[in-house]
Parts: C-alpha cells; structure tokens; sequence
C-alpha cells in the first residue's frame, strides 16, 4: 500500500514556473513506476509525464514536452514535477500516482494523490 501526498500547487502568471512533489510512504518506492495526470474543469483527467522505477526513463504529453520535467529521489520517497513556461491552458488538478509499470494509461496506476491545484493566469 502507498499513500501520496502531493503539494507546491498554487497561482501563477503566464510564463511562471512552478515545481510539485508528491510525497510518498512507505518503504517500497523504488518499486514503483510514478506518474502526474492532471484534470481541467469538464475535461477528462489526461496524462501528463511519467517516469520509470529507476528513473532511466520518462515519457512526455506533447502539450508539455520540453516544459515540464519530471524526477524522483527514492532515498526522499518524492517524485517533482517542474513546470516551466507555463500556460493558461496548464490550469488543472494535477495528481501524482503510482504503478508497478511506466505508462501513459492512468488505469495502470494502482495509488493516487488527492490533487493539488494548480492555476495559471493570463
């Protein structure tokens, strides 16, 4: 079982940065491969970025690709998601999940966070 917590979401202006962690217990997070979804206002929760157990690898939503950066620090059970050069269309719920495999598919994730919110003014 994995609890996460996620936080640092918050108000920011167009073309601002801002860095997420999500936090989690538990001694089995290297075990995990760890992803963020994100979920706008009557829209569907979507996939954003996602990175593998050891780290090696990470997979990128286009709308995000060479903005946003996801990493991890198992020794800290913490996963960050910075987002740079954000954008109006950024705001969104942003939840971090965890899965035994690396995916794009958010029903491969067995754990979730609660949200964190994150809004991004013109």
């Amino acid at each position: 079982q994995v609890q996460l917590v996620e936080s640092g979401g918050g108000l920011v202006q167009a073309g601002g940065s801002l860095r997420l962690s999500c936090a989690a217990s538990g001694r089995m997070f290297s075990k995990y491969a760890l992803g963020w979804f994100r979920q706008a206002p009557g829209k569907e929760r979507e996939f954003v970025i996602a990175i593998s157990r050891s780290g090696g690898a990470t997979y990128y939503a286009d709308s995000v690709k060479g903005r946003f950066t996801i990493s991890r620090d198992n020794a800290k059970n913490t996963v960050y998601l910075q987002m740079n050069s954000l954008k109006p269309e950024d705001t969104a719920v942003y939840y971090c999940a965890a899965g035994s495999i690396v995916t794009m598919g958010q029903h491969d994730y067995d754990y979730w966070g609660q949200g964190t919110q994150v809004t991004v003014s013109s």
